[in-house]
């Protein structure tokens, strides 16, 4: 098989479309669910139990202190995922690349767009890695020296809905059993479910982002797979990690009770909803692509790959091979440029005798008798990723401004013995409803964006070739924005909801508390 037009009768091109039969491999997609599924299970206690039992060892103004480092700490891990992750994948995916008689993947590279990276390695480096923690996390007691202390120190602010005074008068926690009640306490405080949703919404966005955030770069900017992911780490882990420490340290400092903290959450979301109009300001047109932004020099139609200048050559459109012409534009693959013959010098690749591509209109003419096309995209105009990463950065820090003081709030809004079930209420909410649906629903508006499938010759649909870009912008733009205000209507709400505690009520507790701590 060739990459280059063929004359017809001089090969055999003919594609023969068999009964599809459904490939063995795709069963491994239940493999990586379980994966998925363990991480999950291994993971949350983390961010559960974890929390509430440093919230349970620090003074009231100092947790969101040591939980903003925690948060922030917990970042670092994807930091250097996505940054070690973007550079594993210049390596193949089988570590030797395999040589073939194609001469398409003669000198396949990095920029190819069938390069599959080796994204097995570092789940086998991370494998290690997490069983040499459990030593250390298994030599933590049960409580640390001068938790009673604390304990004795701190005023309740839970939300005065009386769920504080049944859980203490019915001493619900300690059996199983208490499971069904404990729940509805928990969902019946409004306070609690508002500041939940609006989390729930955020985490909608961060999902989607994390996930997708290479994706737009590599379509609007024109940046290979690994550098788009670098970027995106580079980014999204530092911003996330910044703002999780500096709402700790102000919530810290200002010594905030619950309704401030709540007040304080409203500002930062706003401003992220500000900040991510930069979507607005920062798209990019398509770059010309023949046959789908435009035609092939007048002639042919749009999104139509075939022209009389490439009507005889035999192309597939299974193969997609994208190559840069003299004149700046985008052809599919060789073949659909009418190249007839090619060069290899120094494992770099030129075309030649392409019928299709036009004379360039403006440059050193004397690079027209170098090459007429050469393999990979063309080097794209748009000159706003350094505005987009900027802007984008500080859009992050804002959002996740609000993640520590949001974990805060939950912990002093429900009853002191029902922090970790209400962080475990919270995190389920954050998958049903934000981390599971988000890259689902990102994946969607990119998948609508969408102006070139890979649909072979037997109509099997596969990936998307060509996305537009202004639509991208758009539909990530709309989506952000939506869940920002929602996240802004939700706190809204939970700040006028909130009845702190009566003072004639927080001092006797206070003192029953002391009490309690003598007697221990």
């Amino acid at each position: 098989l060739s990459d280059t037009c063929q004359i017809p009768g001089t090969s055999s091109a003919n594609f023969t479309c068999s009964a599809s039969t459904k490939s063995s491999l795709s069963n491994y997609l239940y493999v990586f669910i379980l994966g998925q599924l363990l991480l999950g299970v291994g993971g949350t206690p983390l961010y559960t139990l974890g929390t509430a039992f440093i919230d349970d060892s620090v003074p009231k103004h100092k947790s969101s202190l040591y939980i903003g480092f925690g948060y922030a700490m917990s970042l670092l891990g994807p930091a250097i995922g996505y940054v070690l992750g973007g550079q594993i994948l210049n390596i193949y995916i089988d570590i030797q690349i395999p040589e073939r008689q194609d001469t398409t993947y003669a000198v396949m590279h990095q920029d190819d767009p069938r390069w599959l990276g080796a994204w097995w390695i570092p789940f086998l480096a991370c494998f290690f890695l997490i069983w040499l923690l459990i030593i250390p996390f298994s030599c933590f007691p049960k409580h640390l020296p001068g938790t009673a202390k604390v304990r004795s120190e701190k005023v309740s602010e839970t939300h005065n809905d009386g769920s504080e005074w049944l859980v203490e008068a019915k001493n619900i926690g300690k059996n199983i059993k208490d499971f069904p009640v404990a729940l509805l306490i928990l969902l019946k405080n409004p306070v609690l479910m508002s500041l939940i949703l609006a989390s729930s919404s955020e985490s909608l966005v961060a999902t989607g982002f994390a996930t997708f955030l290479p994706k737009f770069i590599e379509n609007q900017f024109g940046k290979t797979p690994s550098f788009s992911a670098t970027l995106g780490g580079l980014v999204l882990i530092p911003a996330a990690a910044l703002g999780q420490i500096i709402s700790g340290i102000l919530v810290s400092q200002c010594k905030m009770d619950c309704k401030s903290i709540i007040k304080f959450m409203i500002g930062t979301c706003s401003a992220g909803l500000l900040l991510h109009t930069v979507f607005l300001f920062t798209k990019c047109g398509n770059d010309p692509f023949a046959g789908v932004s435009e035609t092939y020099n007048g002639t042919g139609t749009l999104y139509n790959l075939t022209a009389p200048c490439n009507a005889n050559c035999q192309c597939l459109l299974s193969v997609y091979y994208p190559v840069c012409g003299r004149d700046k534009v985008r052809y599919f693959s060789p073949c659909f440029a009418g190249c007839t013959s090619h060069l290899v010098d120094n494992m770099k690749k030129t075309y030649h005798n392409c019928s299709c591509i036009g004379i360039p209109k403006r440059g050193n003419a004397s690079e027209d008798f170098l090459y007429e096309a050469v393999p990979g995209k063309c080097a794209t105009q748009c000159k706003f990723l350094p505005l987009f990463l900027t802007t984008f950065f500080f859009a992050v820090v804002f959002t996740f401004m609000a993640v520590t003081p949001t974990t805060v709030a939950i912990l002093r809004c429900v009853p002191d013995k029902q922090r970790s079930f209400a962080l475990g209420v919270q995190s389920v909410f954050l998958r049903l409803l934000g981390t599971i649906p988000g890259p689902i629903l990102f994946g969607v508006a990119i998948d609508n964006s969408c102006i070139l499938w890979d649909i072979d010759e037997c109509k099997s649909k596969g990936a998307c070739w060509v996305y537009d870009n202004e639509r991208m912008a758009y539909m990530l733009m709309g989506i952000s924005a939506a869940c920002k205000v929602i996240t802004i209507i939700f706190v809204v709400m939970a700040a006028c909801l909130y009845k702190p505690p009566p003072a004639s009520a927080a001092l006797p507790e206070k003192h029953a508390e002391m009490e309690s701590a003598v007697h221990t």
